[in-house]
């Protein structure tokens, strides 16, 4: 019998912060001035998933927060690569290397503003 889909917990809505997108790392999937939804209790008890968009302190600016895509994950150091969807102007991992798990905020899961493109992530 195929499992049921599972369903985001109600708390979710309780708990969740709200981002900006502020630049151009992300398209076509993000755009500046996106505003999204942002789980912070994502990873407490599982692992971050390859293609998850998460939000990370910025290793090399610690008062900014970055946002990325999961691109693979180190269960054996806790370090996590990622990666903005465009290439040629992202600074990510490709930049500054793999991050350590402790430095996700938590994983996007929606794109609330603007309306006409408001969807899950």
């Amino acid at each position: 019998m195929p499992a049921e889909p599972s369903r985001p917990s109600p708390f979710r809505r309780w708990t969740s912060r709200r981002v900006v997108v502020e630049d151009e790392s992300m398209r076509p999937t993000l755009r500046p001035g996106d505003r999204l939804l942002l789980d912070p209790r994502a990873y407490r008890h599982c692992p971050p998933a390859v293609g998850d968009v998460v939000v990370l302190v910025d290793p090399e600016e610690p008062e900014r927060w970055l946002v990325k895509r999961v691109t693979a994950y180190d269960p054996t150091t806790g370090r996590v690569d990622v990666q903005g969807d465009a290439a040629n102007v992202a600074r990510d991992s490709r930049h500054f290397g793999p991050v350590p798990q402790r430095q996700i905020v938590g994983r996007a899961y929606r794109l609330y503003f603007p309306k006409h493109r408001r969807r899950e992530l």
